[in-house]
This record gives C-alpha cells, sequence and structure tokens, in this order.
C-alpha cells in the first residue's frame, strides 16, 4: 500500500502489517483527512460521534506472535481477538488477571468480538480491578503509529523494563486519539485453582458498601464485590441466590486457603448469608457481573459507568433512582453502573455529574446512548483547565494534524 494513496471518502483501510498502518496515517496526514480506528467495532459507539474520512480496521493485523507460558508474558497483533487470546491462555491454566469487560452485551452485539487493541485503548477491566488493576497495569510494551506517522516502540517484554516515559500506561486509555496499536506485550498470570463467592440477601445499598469495605478490609482477601438491587438481581444466573437484592463477595485461591477464609469470613456475615456458590457457578455469576448483563438484559438506551470512591456509590444510586434508572455496584461500590429508560436530550449528565461532585468527585462517563445524544453530551467526564490543557499538548505532540479520531474523547481535540 503506497503513502500516496487516496483515502475514499466513508473507504474502509485493511492493513496487513505495521508498515501499511504507517502508510496509512502517514496519507491521512497528507491529506488531513480524519480516520477512525477500529478492531471488530465492539466500543465503536463509546465516545463521541467520529466524522472520519476512512476507517482504518485492524481486524486482519492478529496473531499471537511471542507466547512463554513459563515466563507469564504473551505478545499479539492488536486485532487479535481477547476471545481467542483467553482461549489460548486456558490451555496453560493462565488468563488476563484484570478480567476485562466484555461490552458486546451490552450493545445487543456477540460476545467475544473485542480486540487486544481496543482493550489497551480503552484500558479495560472487571470486577478483579479492585485486587489486580486493569489492562494498563499489566502491559509490559507495545508497538504503535502515532498520528505523525511515525513508528514507535515503547517497553519490552519482561516487567522491569522502563526507563523515561512509561508510554504503555500513558497510551492506555486513549480510545485510539493518539496512536494507533498494532503489537501489544501483555503480563499473565495462573488461573486461581478454585473460587467461591459469598452472597448476603436483603441489604440496601448503604448497608451493602458497609458490608463490602468490611470484607475487603479484612484478611479473607476478597477478589471482588458487587451488590445488585432486587429490580435487577434476577437476572443473575443461580437459582440459590433466591429473591430481592444481593450483595456478592468472591474469594479465590487454592482450595485449602479459600476454604478457611469461607469459613472465617462466613463466621462474621453469617446472619445475612445467603447458599455460597461454588466453581464454575461463581465463574459465571462473575462473568454477568463483568459484562453488566443484568442491566444489558433491559435494553435501555442509556448506560453510564461512574468510577467514584467507594463510600458515594449510595449517592449515585440515589440520583439513578431519581431519573428513573437502574443501577448495580462493582468494585465495592467503586463502579455504579447507571441504565435510563429514556433517550433523554441530556441523558440525564447534569444530574449525574453533580451528583458526582458531592459525593467528592469521580468520573462518569456516557458509555451507551444514541448518536445525537453522544455528539451534544461530554461522553467522558469533562476536565479541570490544567488537565484540559495538558490534554491538547499531548494530542498536539502525538496528532498535530488531528488526523485520529478527533473529537471523540473531548470536542476539538
Amino acid at each position: 500500500m503506497s503513502s500516496s494513496e487516496t483515502l475514499a471518502p466513508a473507504g474502509i483501510l485493511t492493513p496487513r502489517d505495521d508498515d501499511d498502518v504507517r502508510d496509512i496515517v502517514a496519507s491521512a496526514v497528507a491529506a488531513s483527512a480524519p480516520i477512525e480506528v477500529i478492531g471488530h467495532g465492539s466500543k465503536r459507539l463509546i465516545g463521541r460521534p467520529v466524522q472520519a474520512a476512512a476507517t482504518l480496521d485492524l481486524s486482519a493485523l492478529t496473531g499471537v506472535t511471542l507466547y512463554e507460558p513459563e515466563e507469564l508474558v504473551l505478545s499479539a497483533k492488536a486485532g487479535t481477538s481477547v476471545a481467542e487470546i483467553g482461549a489460548l491462555l486456558a490451555t496453560h491454566g493462565q488468563e488476563l488477571a484484570f478480567e476485562p469487560i466484555d461490552y458486546g452485551p451490552l450493545f445487543g452485539a456477540p460476545a467475544g468480538r473485542g480486540t487486544l487493541g481496543g482493550l489497551l485503548a480503552a484500558n479495560l477491566a472487571g470486577p478483579r480491578r479492585i485486587k489486580a488493576g486493569a489492562a494498563r497495569d499489566h502491559t509490559l510494551g507495545l508497538h504503535a503509529i502515532s498520528g505523525r506517522a511515525e513508528a514507535f516502540k515503547a517497553g519490552g517484554r519482561v516487567v522491569k523494563n522502563v526507563t523515561g516515559y512509561d508510554l504503555s500506561r500513558g497510551l492506555s486509555g486513549s480510545w485510539g486519539t493518539l496512536a494507533v496499536f498494532t503489537e501489544i506485550t501483555l503480563k499473565v498470570l495462573p488461573v486461581a485453582e478454585t473460587e467461591t463467592t459469598l452472597a448476603l440477601a436483603g441489604l440496601d445499598a448503604t448497608a451493602a458498601v458497609a458490608a463490602m469495605t468490611a470484607a475487603m478490609g479484612s484478611s479473607a482477601d476478597v477478589s471482588a464485590a458487587a451488590h445488585l438491587p432486587s429490580a435487577i438481581a434476577a437476572a443473575l444466573p443461580g437459582a440459590s441466590l433466591g429473591a430481592g437484592a444481593v450483595t456478592l463477595l468472591r474469594l479465590e485461591g487454592i482450595a485449602p486457603s479459600v476454604a478457611a477464609r469461607v469459613t472465617a469470613l462466613s463466621a462474621v456475615l453469617a446472619p445475612l448469608l445467603a447458599a455460597p456458590v461454588e466453581a464454575e457457578a461463581s465463574r459465571d455469576l462473575w462473568r454477568s457481573i463483568r459484562d453488566v448483563v443484568p442491566l444489558a438484559e433491559r435494553g435501555d438506551p442509556i448506560v453510564w459507568r461512574v468510577s467514584v470512591a467507594p463510600s458515594a456509590g449510595p449517592v449515585i444510586a440515589a440520583a439513578a433512582e431519581r431519573l428513573g434508572g437502574a443501577w448495580m455496584f462493582d468494585w465495592a461500590g467503586g463502579l455504579v453502573w447507571v441504565s435510563l429508560p429514556d433517550a433523554l436530550s441530556d441523558a440525564g449528565a447534569p444530574a449525574l455529574r453533580a451528583a458526582v461532585a458531592a459525593a467528592g468527585g469521580g468520573h462518569a462517563t456516557l458509555i451507551k446512548a444514541p448518536a445525537a445524544v453522544r455528539a451534544l453530551v461530554d461522553p467522558f467526564e469533562p476536565q479541570p483547565p490544567a488537565l484540559a490543557g495538558v490534554t491538547r499538548r499531548l494530542k498536539e505532540v502525538f496528532d498535530p494534524r488531528g488526523v485520529l479520531e478527533p473529537g471523540r474523547m473531548y470536542a476539538g481535540v
């Protein structure tokens, strides 16, 4: 593919290697023609709609290029599906410990379509975020093409590899606006031998956060904590959970350790406990929470992802209820998913962001909404002036012509 190739309006360009990607970006720079960057498009509807001259489709840039199970390291091309990587790791009893969310179900699309590049671009994480961190915390290195059409690499294939700026972490969560990832190296970890989930019945939001906070602060080494009110708890898999609101605490590890910790934590929580959820049933339960299936099944047109201090979770839940919406807690109350039934012109943004500010600050991200709403409402939390200035300068350094996903995260950037 020649760098002189003209970008066709709304055309789809499918590179086969890093050189193709560089040529496409160079052509976009020469023509001052914005491009959209996608893998399989599972997160395409998150953020502002991008008016692009062409789409850079990385779905053919696939393949695991390095996997050393003994060294707990894997490298793959950016278009490689996360499901394919997960299946390969499973054959060696390993996994991506941050258990990244699959956004497919939330948008009514098939599961398993997310790619490795999208995983890092969105800095994905799941319920184990409170213990294991997010995608950026497991990224060892990457290869990428900047908005200047310059190829660069950062990090390496070992944990202690950083000198100077840690671009692997710094570019995570940039949603394709600074660089196009072409290859990523991740740290992988062994899958826990077993797991058990303790379920607490009938708590309201405030009592649930208190129970989850106590459990997280105990010696039980809880790896995930979530709460679902009765209105949506019925959508969870597992008949043993019963009816009504449910609060869930996951313990993982080798069998004797899990058994001992379950016994110790159960003694403290005994009056509220329902039957424990074991092994594979527990895994199914947390996959449902990871992918926000209870809210996805409602099919509401608006979904928010609100990150606050766990103690502020009930404040956000109350705001969601005033808007006529549903909600659920992950991360011990620090992550509140909010689903709103009506395509409000403002998506409930003023009310939710006022609640976030009143609760001490955080981030409210509009994950799902009609395109017209996403064009009017800031999908990502508005930045204070100083931070917005840093964002603009980073864009100027990595993508001075503004050809990569312009405006997707912030208007004019």
